[in-house]
């Protein structure tokens, strides 16, 4: 928790309140892609270090507590789906969690003060392996299932019984001297190699992959149709139960023997440990094992054995008292580089991608991953065949940490000097460390990049025309350049023939590109993908110049001009806030190339962009500096800028002692920190949204 705490001390009340409302946000955000889409963006353990900041802002601050706050929520509530909803009998609770060995030592002494036990009182808990799938409770009447349901929110699920009958390890009559009514609980999940296999057959058939195997249990298991799950490997192992009309023991592990006597698969690794050392040795054990488990793991579950003790510690907000949920370390993985590949970007950047023996790290199957450039793969020392150590960094991506080959006697990879598509030389420019191929728009990697870029959410934003429609056209010789997207209506009956469209579908492309005939200058300008001309740096601009012709004049007297033609032209460039001699060079160097000028001139031969013009109001942030950091929820952050533009603000994308406003939204870091050394006002997304509101 030290990472979590480390800043608390000088953390204002305002500061504290701004955090958990956006925590609140954020985590409630990932927990409805988790448990109700399964399609989570960050992994586990980003997951588990926003609910730590929460608990430790809470615990500072315990009078902020929100109404919302995820340290009273389980689960996710049910989103809209074609399966009954279930109301539980008996909650469906979540876990507190820990991650260190002190805290599971904190644990133990705070159920033996509970309990007010002596120090020489034994005490036991079991420790099992915490499978990473999804929740279900099953419900038994005279030994025969009845119902089954999904956690949910914990008190509503939804009712997945006819799929379940489609598990083989979920009896539908259970065996023995089973009480009248008992649920019993755990995890559906899928195993390593089954998902693998499902995987390769999904994309054999074109279907949709699966990024891990809990997220493929979870998309099994919660089918309308039924034959879908049958056809789904899926697997269960029981580790608690709700609601009993009576129990076969008296403590945790005896009512699970039972359970797993009844013909429910129970884990192998569940133990009864009588100290704390024998907990956390168990813990190492398993952890140990983790890589070479048939299914992924997260943890283990430490329970109070005995469950008179249970009922008398009862519960929390969300959680029991008396279990406890040990999380592993972000995992790291070994694995195989079986190849290096080169992926060649829009500004023709050289990418070198690592092709990996697939591996599961951290819940998710990782078969690729960045090897960023030239330089990183100096460092690392990595060549083909090396067996190399693999972590999820922070981001989610994928990256190599060690290279356990290195000291072998073998020769280094020779990063090429050519570009792999088009032949052309590949250098890197004095002071960068990126190689990149000099062949331009020559380059059929370089335009096919182009074009998505031009076509892409910040650019023009033409719906429908897809990373595999631009190279699906373009193979065809359809698109070359971005004036031949304006020509593709003439090719409608042409597109109708290809498999896969129907004439609503090419109709709505039309008229998608037809709409664009008249673009915003700026997005235009930033859709041409020129080095350093980013989508602020395209709008101030535009602002500047007003139209792409005075804009191309500007720059090729900057580039071409003799002596004071060219230092005014600088000078214009230059006095534009943002825009500096790298922006003026990138511009210069573009318009100096004769394909380059022959694309512009054939775009503008189609399109008709009107003056870029910023109709300002008179508003609370006129004349201020707005800087936007986190994630916006009901806006685009290029959407909130030019609000920010509208209202007579200037949008800055770093905060500086010339910053006059920062609107957080959930996520912010260093930006927000940096605001607060300054003492800069803060606001959330809300009370920006009254601001535009009240401009009218």
């Amino acid at each position: 928790m030290t990472e979590a705490l480390e800043d608390l001390g000088s953390m204002s009340e305002a500061e504290a309140a701004n955090q958990l409302m956006r925590l609140a946000r954020q985590i409630r955000h990932h927990n409805k892609l988790y448990h109700a889409e399964d399609a989570p963006e960050i992994s586990d353990a980003d997951y588990d270090a926003l609910v730590r900041r929460n608990a430790a802002i809470e615990a500072a601050f315990p009078h902020l507590i929100r109404d919302d706050s995820p340290s009273k929520a389980v689960g996710h509530e049910v989103a809209a789906s074609p399966l009954a909803k279930v109301r539980h009998e008996v909650r469906m609770m979540s876990l507190d969690n820990a991650f260190s060995d002190e805290e599971v030592r904190d644990f133990v002494a705070r159920v033996r003060r509970f309990l007010s036990l002596p120090e020489d009182e034994p005490m036991a808990f079991t420790a099992e392996d915490k499978i990473d799938g999804l929740s279900c409770s099953l419900r038994y009447e005279q030994g025969r299932l009845v119902r089954a349901a999904t956690r949910g929110d914990g008190q509503v699920g939804e009712d997945v019984t006819a799929n379940v009958a489609h598990i083989a390890d979920i009896p539908q009559q259970l065996h023995g001297n089973v009480p009248d009514i008992f649920e019993i609980r755990g995890e559906v999940f899928m195993a390593k190699a089954d998902f693998l296999a499902l995987n390769a057959a999904q994309e054999e058939a074109g279907g949709k992959l699966f990024a891990n195997p809990r997220n493929a249990a979870a998309g099994s298991l919660r089918q309308k149709d039924a034959s879908v799950t049958a056809k789904r490997p899926l697997r269960f192992y029981a580790h608690g139960w709700g609601a009993a009309s009576d129990l076969p023991g008296a403590t945790q592990f005896g009512v699970m023997q039972a359970i797993g006597n009844w013909g429910v698969p129970i884990s192998a690794a569940l133990f009864r440990c009588r100290s704390v050392d024998e907990m956390l040795e168990h813990y190492r054990q398993i952890g140990a094992m983790r890589a070479d488990m048939r299914y992924d793991i997260d943890g283990v579950v430490y329970k109070v054995d005995r469950l008179d003790w249970q009922q008398r510690l009862g519960f929390v907000a969300k959680a029991p008292r008396w279990a406890l949920a040990h999380k592993f370390p972000a995992e790291q993985a070994q694995t195989t580089l079986e190849a290096i590949d080169i992926q060649v970007g829009r500004t023709g950047k050289l990418t070198p991608v690592g092709r990996l023996t697939p591996v599961t790290v951290g819940g998710v199957v990782v078969s690729n991953v960045t090897l960023h450039n030239r330089d990183e793969i100096a460092r690392l020392g990595v060549r083909v065949g090396d067996r190399v150590v693999i972590q999820r960094a922070g981001d989610v991506i994928p990256q190599v940490v060690e290279n356990l080959s290195r000291d072998e006697e073998r020769d280094a990879y020779l990063f090429p000097d050519h570009c792999p598509i088009c032949d052309s030389e590949a250098v890197a420019e004095e002071g960068e460390v990126d190689v990149r191929c000099t062949g331009g728009l020559i380059c059929p990697a370089q335009r096919t990049e182009r074009l998505k870029h031009f076509v892409s959410r910040g650019a023009l934003d033409i719906e429908g025309l897809g990373e595999k429609t631009i190279d699906e056209f373009f193979a065809l010789g359809w698109l070359e350049s971005p004036a031949d997207i304006f020509r593709l209506k003439a090719r409608r009956d042409e597109i109708l023939k290809l498999e896969g469209w129907k004439e609503k579908s090419v109709d709505n492309v039309i008229a998608a590109i037809d709409a664009k005939r008249e673009p915003d200058a700026a997005r235009l300008l930033f859709g041409l993908g020129i080095r350093h001309v980013g989508a602020v740096t395209a709008r101030d601009l535009m602002k500047s110049f007003v139209t792409l012709p005075a804009l191309r004049d500007v720059a090729e007297r900057a580039r071409n001009g003799a002596g004071e033609v060219a230092s005014e032209a600088v000078s214009d460039l230059t006095s534009i806030d943002g825009v500096g001699p790298v922006v003026v060079e990138a511009l210069g160097d573009f318009f100096h190339e004769d394909h380059n000028k022959a694309v512009w001139d054939d775009l503008l031969s189609v399109v008709s962009p009107p003056d870029y013009v910023v109709e300002t109001k008179d508003s609370a942030v006129a004349g201020k500096t707005v800087v936007f950091t986190g994630k916006l929820e009901t806006m685009s952050r290029d959407e909130a800028k030019a609000q920010a533009e509208r209202l007579g603000a200037k949008a800055a994308g770093t905060v500086s002692a010339k910053t006059d406003l920062v609107v957080a939204g959930p996520g912010a870091g260093s930006k927000l920190k940096k605001a607060a050394e300054l003492g800069i006002e803060v606001i959330d997304e809300a009370a920006w949204a009254e601001i535009v509101a009240a401009a009218g």
